[in-house]
């Protein structure tokens, strides 16, 4: 390749990434929207860092995991050991604990789980107000798009019927420390 063709690669490579960095600045901002708008006592502010917070824990999930070109293909390679992590249950739970040290005061984590125990098995963090049921709240899913955050209201999720899991649950809200970590595969 020739100086040109290396600098118009360069030129293309650096567009592509700032596309996908404006596509997660928009992310952001809706989602931090969406959950202050989930009950008039919701902090912005903390609706904000959540936000934030999820969206650059799975970006950086996915380098840490070596994503390659789709999920399945990430948990096959988990499956055959050439991975260590890439699951949904991982994604799940890496970003859940990282929302778990923002100490919320005004959302709630809730950990949601589509057919647990069978091989089509999926897992999300799902966020709601206080006081909220779970069906209102807010999928959070890294897993669904390489790293690329996912989110949409609970009913809206076209792909899965969430239902809470309440032993994990547990374990984001960090009741007492009643539940501690199990080492369940998810």
């Amino acid at each position: 390749m020739n100086s040109r063709g290396r600098i118009l690669s360069a030129f293309a490579l650096l567009f592509m990434v700032a596309t996908a960095a404006a596509r997660d600045e928009r992310s952001i901002a809706d989602l931090s929207k969406a959950l202050a708008a989930l009950a008039p006592d919701v902090d912005p502010a903390e609706a904000q860092l959540l936000s934030l917070t999820a969206h650059t824990t799975a970006r950086k999930l996915a380098r840490e995991y070596r994503v390659v070109l789709n999920p399945e293909f990430t948990v096959f390679l988990v499956n055959v050991g050439l991975r260590k992590r890439g699951w949904c249950g991982h994604w799940t739970r890496d970003i859940g604990e990282r929302l778990k040290e923002l100490k919320l005061k005004t959302l709630v984590l809730h950990w949601g789980a589509y057919e647990p125990g069978r091989s089509g098995e999926s897992n999300c963090v799902v966020v709601t107000a206080h006081n909220e049921p779970f069906q209102e709240g807010i999928v959070i899913d890294g897993w669904r798009r390489n790293g690329r955050l996912f989110w949409c209201k609970v009913p809206k999720d076209d792909e899965y019927k969430w239902k809470e899991d309440p032993q994990y649950t547990a374990w984001l809200q960090d009741y007492g420390h009643v539940y501690e970590w199990q080492s369940k595969t998810r």
